[in-house]
């Protein structure tokens, strides 16, 4: 790689992440540079340097929200509800593995949440953002790296997971795929099967981490989605992938609304790379085709 223009050898490295994966041993320091915490191009002074500078602005977040917390607290009603919300999402995480050893720590989740809620207003705290925290918590050391990776990794996914920015798109674009690439499932899902689609907004909410069997597996997956490739919006696929898995047994047993939701959130312990094979086939599929500008303008 070291032979390559900085542009081809950055999209070589993308390249690798994305079919290879990435081995546990690198994933920390591997994450950094895919959501963009240091540039790929940076010598190891300069990671120093960066790493630095974001650790000092961290500590200057905290200290200034030590300040206003309780002119937040008189003022806003949106805060004092955020904040019992985060204490009882972050109270039903597990916090220890199967031997007892603790695994996280609840209190500076917590504190990472409530930060990212009063510095990033565009992404309002929503349940599955402990979740996803907790996946960065166990990834790196420290809470400014922590807190840092969550925000770029939010960024780099174009907001795909927040409600109110990107998983309303998603699901819209889902059910125009069905009606492109499946037009009997979706006469069903648009009939019988009304309101199924718009129902799993939590696929995207937890970027899919509950439809895995391992943390290594929703690594794997969002490694890809920070790749950019093979496409833009590839979380889309995945959901389209995951539908064709209970199809057969929808329109055989012609299933209601109610019932296909029940089929897919019975979608657990996949394997992200078997996941990751089947999206990918969908799109050397879609680009067969005649796509629609709509398709074209979110995928390509």
């Amino acid at each position: 790689m070291t032979t390559l223009s900085p542009e081809n050898s950055l999209s070589a490295r993308q390249s690798a992440s994305f079919i290879l994966g990435l081995h546990p041993f690198v994933r920390t320091e591997a994450w950094k540079f895919l959501t963009g915490y240091f540039s790929w191009q940076s010598s190891q002074d300069e990671r120093l340097t960066v790493d630095s500078m974001r650790r000092k602005n961290y500590k200057a977040l905290c200290q200034m929200y030590e300040k206003i917390q309780p002119l937040l607290e008189n003022l806003h009603r949106n805060f004092i509800e955020t904040r019992n919300n985060i204490a009882r999402d972050i109270q039903k995480l597990y916090d220890k593995d199967p031997l007892g050893n603790v695994l996280i720590d609840k209190k500076r989740l917590e504190k990472i949440l409530l930060l990212s809620y009063v510095c990033n207003m565009q992404a309002e705290y929503q349940q599955g953002f402990h979740e996803m925290v907790m996946l960065f918590q166990l990834m790196v050391e420290h809470d400014h790296e922590i807190f840092w990776l969550f925000q770029f990794f939010l960024q780099k996914t174009e907001h795909s997971c927040v409600i109110n920015i990107g998983v309303g798109k998603n699901l819209d674009m889902l059910s125009t795929l069905i009606t492109f690439l499946d037009p009997m499932f979706a006469e069903h899902l648009k009939g019988k099967g009304a309101g199924a689609v718009q129902s799993l907004f939590p696929w995207f909410c937890f970027c899919f981490q509950r439809a895995f069997k391992s943390f290594d597996d929703v690594w794997r997956l969002w490694e890809v989605l920070l790749t950019g490739k093979p496409c833009r919006n590839f979380q889309v696929l995945v959901a389209y992938s995951m539908l064709q898995m209970v199809r057969e047994q929808v329109l055989q047993e012609s299933m209601g609304g109610d019932d296909i939701l029940l089929a897919c959130n019975n979608l657990i312990d996949l394997d992200a790379d078997e996941l990751i094979s089947a999206a990918c086939v969908v799109y050397a599929e879609l680009i067969q085709k005649d796509v629609p500008q709509t398709l074209k303008d979110f995928f390509l």
